[in-house]
Protein backbone atom coordinates (compact mmCIF):
# COMPACT_ATOMS: atom_id res chain seq x y z
CA UNK A 1 0.00 0.00 0.00
CA UNK A 2 1.01 3.47 -0.72
CA UNK A 3 0.90 5.63 2.73
CA UNK A 4 -0.15 8.70 1.34
CA UNK A 5 -1.02 12.35 3.41
CA UNK A 6 -2.97 15.63 2.02
CA UNK A 7 -1.96 19.10 3.09
CA UNK A 8 -4.68 21.16 2.74
CA UNK A 9 -5.92 24.41 3.25
CA UNK A 10 -8.99 26.32 3.73
CA UNK A 11 -12.47 25.15 2.20
CA UNK A 12 -10.90 21.24 1.16
CA UNK A 13 -12.82 21.02 -1.97
CA UNK A 14 -9.55 19.02 -3.47
CA UNK A 15 -9.60 17.06 -0.26
CA UNK A 16 -12.70 15.89 -0.64
CA UNK A 17 -12.28 14.46 -4.78
CA UNK A 18 -9.75 12.54 -2.82
CA UNK A 19 -11.79 11.27 -0.01
CA UNK A 20 -14.35 10.10 -2.49
CA UNK A 21 -12.28 8.40 -4.32
CA UNK A 22 -10.75 6.41 -1.46
CA UNK A 23 -14.36 6.05 -0.44
CA UNK A 24 -15.50 4.36 -3.82
CA UNK A 25 -11.93 2.52 -4.24
CA UNK A 26 -11.36 4.24 -7.38
CA UNK A 27 -7.59 3.96 -6.23
CA UNK A 28 -5.65 0.86 -5.92
CA UNK A 29 -3.17 0.35 -3.64
CA UNK A 30 -3.74 3.27 -1.14
CA UNK A 31 -4.29 4.54 2.14
CA UNK A 32 -4.88 8.08 3.44
CA UNK A 33 -2.87 8.13 6.48
CA UNK A 34 -3.31 11.62 7.68
CA UNK A 35 -4.55 15.57 6.35
CA UNK A 36 -2.46 18.31 7.86
CA UNK A 37 -3.38 21.74 7.42
CA UNK A 38 -1.95 25.08 8.86
CA UNK A 39 -4.91 26.20 10.41
CA UNK A 40 -7.40 24.42 13.28
CA UNK A 41 -10.73 24.40 12.46
CA UNK A 42 -10.88 24.83 8.43
CA UNK A 43 -13.10 23.01 6.49
CA UNK A 44 -10.44 20.75 5.07
CA UNK A 45 -10.05 19.45 8.90
CA UNK A 46 -13.36 18.76 8.93
CA UNK A 47 -13.50 16.88 5.90
CA UNK A 48 -10.56 15.00 6.79
CA UNK A 49 -12.14 14.06 10.64
CA UNK A 50 -15.63 13.30 9.51
CA UNK A 51 -14.37 10.57 6.87
CA UNK A 52 -12.32 9.13 9.58
CA UNK A 53 -8.80 10.25 8.60
CA UNK A 54 -6.32 11.59 11.13
CA UNK A 55 -5.65 15.32 11.00
CA UNK A 56 -3.64 17.49 12.23
CA UNK A 57 -1.92 21.32 12.43
CA UNK A 58 1.22 22.48 12.00
CA UNK A 59 0.55 26.92 12.52
CA UNK A 60 3.06 28.16 10.72
CA UNK A 61 2.37 31.26 13.04
CA UNK A 62 4.77 29.28 16.14
CA UNK A 63 7.50 28.88 14.15
CA UNK A 64 10.56 31.93 13.47
CA UNK A 65 10.31 31.04 9.63
CA UNK A 66 8.90 29.44 6.67
CA UNK A 67 12.05 27.16 6.52
CA UNK A 68 11.55 25.81 10.06
CA UNK A 69 7.55 25.23 9.12
CA UNK A 70 8.31 23.76 5.93
CA UNK A 71 11.37 21.40 8.07
CA UNK A 72 8.41 20.79 10.84
CA UNK A 73 6.19 19.40 8.46
CA UNK A 74 8.62 16.98 6.43
CA UNK A 75 9.44 15.48 9.84
CA UNK A 76 6.15 15.23 10.35
CA UNK A 77 5.92 13.28 7.24
CA UNK A 78 8.38 11.11 7.68
CA UNK A 79 7.61 10.33 11.23
CA UNK A 80 4.38 8.53 9.55
CA UNK A 81 5.94 7.03 6.59
CA UNK A 82 4.68 8.89 4.05
CA UNK A 83 5.60 8.21 0.73
CA UNK A 84 2.68 10.08 -1.23
CA UNK A 85 2.51 13.80 -0.98
CA UNK A 86 -0.69 15.24 -2.08
CA UNK A 87 -1.18 19.18 -2.45
CA UNK A 88 -5.18 20.27 -2.16
CA UNK A 89 -5.29 23.83 -2.20
CA UNK A 90 -2.25 24.18 0.59
CA UNK A 91 -1.90 27.40 0.27
CA UNK A 92 1.35 27.69 2.99
CA UNK A 93 5.21 27.66 0.94
CA UNK A 94 6.66 23.66 0.58
CA UNK A 95 10.12 25.11 1.57
CA UNK A 96 12.32 21.68 2.17
CA UNK A 97 9.33 19.46 1.56
CA UNK A 98 9.94 18.98 -2.36
CA UNK A 99 13.64 18.17 -1.76
CA UNK A 100 12.86 15.53 0.69
CA UNK A 101 9.87 13.81 -1.77
CA UNK A 102 11.29 14.27 -4.87
CA UNK A 103 8.93 13.15 -7.92
CA UNK A 104 6.47 11.82 -4.79
CA UNK A 105 4.63 15.44 -4.66
CA UNK A 106 1.78 15.70 -6.78
CA UNK A 107 -0.55 19.25 -7.34
CA UNK A 108 -2.83 20.50 -9.32
CA UNK A 109 -2.72 24.13 -10.91
CA UNK A 110 -5.83 25.92 -12.26
CA UNK A 111 -5.07 26.30 -16.12
CA UNK A 112 -3.31 24.72 -19.02
CA UNK A 113 0.51 24.92 -17.52
CA UNK A 114 2.66 26.71 -18.64
CA UNK A 115 -0.30 29.29 -19.45
CA UNK A 116 -0.16 31.62 -16.41
CA UNK A 117 3.19 30.03 -15.08
CA UNK A 118 4.18 33.49 -13.55
CA UNK A 119 1.05 34.91 -12.37
CA UNK A 120 0.30 35.67 -8.61
CA UNK A 121 -3.54 36.48 -8.23
CA UNK A 122 -6.68 34.84 -9.31
CA UNK A 123 -5.67 32.82 -12.41
CA UNK A 124 -9.42 32.63 -13.44
CA UNK A 125 -9.82 36.72 -13.42
CA UNK A 126 -6.46 35.98 -15.57
CA UNK A 127 -7.77 34.01 -18.47
CA UNK A 128 -11.33 36.30 -18.72
CA UNK A 129 -9.09 39.10 -18.31
CA UNK A 130 -7.28 37.90 -21.53
CA UNK A 131 -10.14 36.31 -23.06
CA UNK A 132 -9.10 33.18 -23.31
CA UNK A 133 -11.46 30.70 -24.61
CA UNK A 134 -10.05 27.37 -23.73
CA UNK A 135 -8.45 27.10 -20.06
CA UNK A 136 -7.98 23.45 -17.54
CA UNK A 137 -6.09 22.19 -14.96
CA UNK A 138 -3.10 20.69 -15.05
CA UNK A 139 -2.02 17.81 -12.85
CA UNK A 140 1.93 17.83 -11.80
CA UNK A 141 4.98 16.60 -9.57
CA UNK A 142 5.84 19.43 -7.84
CA UNK A 143 9.52 20.62 -8.52
CA UNK A 144 12.39 21.31 -6.06
CA UNK A 145 11.12 24.74 -5.52
CA UNK A 146 7.17 23.57 -5.07
CA UNK A 147 6.59 25.04 -8.73
CA UNK A 148 5.05 22.76 -11.32
CA UNK A 149 7.73 20.43 -12.63
CA UNK A 150 6.57 17.23 -14.35
CA UNK A 151 3.56 17.31 -15.69
CA UNK A 152 1.28 14.25 -15.54
CA UNK A 153 -1.82 15.36 -17.08
CA UNK A 154 -4.02 17.89 -18.56
CA UNK A 155 -8.03 18.62 -19.01
CA UNK A 156 -8.81 21.48 -21.14
CA UNK A 157 -12.34 23.82 -20.60
CA UNK A 158 -14.62 25.64 -22.57
CA UNK A 159 -14.79 29.02 -21.26
CA UNK A 160 -18.35 30.19 -21.14
CA UNK A 161 -19.70 33.58 -22.27
CA UNK A 162 -21.54 34.11 -18.86
CA UNK A 163 -18.38 32.99 -16.52
CA UNK A 164 -17.06 35.08 -14.14
CA UNK A 165 -14.00 34.27 -11.96
CA UNK A 166 -16.49 31.96 -9.38
CA UNK A 167 -18.25 30.20 -11.86
CA UNK A 168 -15.27 29.48 -14.08
CA UNK A 169 -13.00 28.28 -11.01
CA UNK A 170 -16.06 26.27 -9.63
CA UNK A 171 -15.99 24.67 -12.97
CA UNK A 172 -11.92 23.91 -13.58
CA UNK A 173 -11.45 22.64 -10.00
CA UNK A 174 -15.18 19.94 -10.28
CA UNK A 175 -14.60 19.95 -14.13
CA UNK A 176 -10.94 19.45 -14.39
CA UNK A 177 -8.81 19.44 -10.95
CA UNK A 178 -10.66 16.61 -9.16
CA UNK A 179 -10.92 14.32 -11.93
CA UNK A 180 -7.40 14.70 -12.92
CA UNK A 181 -6.05 14.69 -8.89
CA UNK A 182 -7.25 11.63 -9.12
CA UNK A 183 -6.61 9.64 -11.73
CA UNK A 184 -2.34 11.27 -11.23
CA UNK A 185 -3.04 9.37 -7.68
CA UNK A 186 -4.31 6.32 -8.64
CA UNK A 187 -1.99 6.28 -12.04
CA UNK A 188 1.45 7.10 -9.27
CA UNK A 189 -0.14 4.11 -6.90
CA UNK A 190 -0.56 1.54 -9.88
CA UNK A 191 3.27 1.72 -10.73
CA UNK A 192 1.93 3.71 -14.18
CA UNK A 193 3.89 6.62 -14.37
CA UNK A 194 7.69 6.86 -14.76
CA UNK A 195 9.49 10.19 -14.86
CA UNK A 196 12.64 11.39 -16.52
CA UNK A 197 14.23 14.59 -16.33
CA UNK A 198 10.75 16.46 -16.48
CA UNK A 199 8.80 14.35 -18.34
CA UNK A 200 6.27 12.31 -17.06
CA UNK A 201 5.49 8.90 -18.85
CA UNK A 202 2.25 6.33 -19.15
CA UNK A 203 3.23 2.63 -18.66
CA UNK A 204 -0.01 2.29 -19.82
CA UNK A 205 -2.40 4.40 -22.28
CA UNK A 206 -4.15 7.29 -20.12
CA UNK A 207 -7.75 7.21 -19.62
CA UNK A 208 -9.29 10.13 -17.47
Amino acid sequence: MVRAAVLASGDGGRLQAILDAMYFKEIPNFELVAVICPQRGCNAMKRALNSGVSAYVVDPDLFPTMTSHSMAVANKLKDMDIELVILAGYDVPLGVIPYQFRNRIIGTFPALYPAFEDLEGDVNRAVLERGVKITGATAYFADGDGRVGGIILQKALEVRPGDDPETLGRRVMEECEWPILTRAVAAYCGGELSVRGNRVKFQTPVSQ
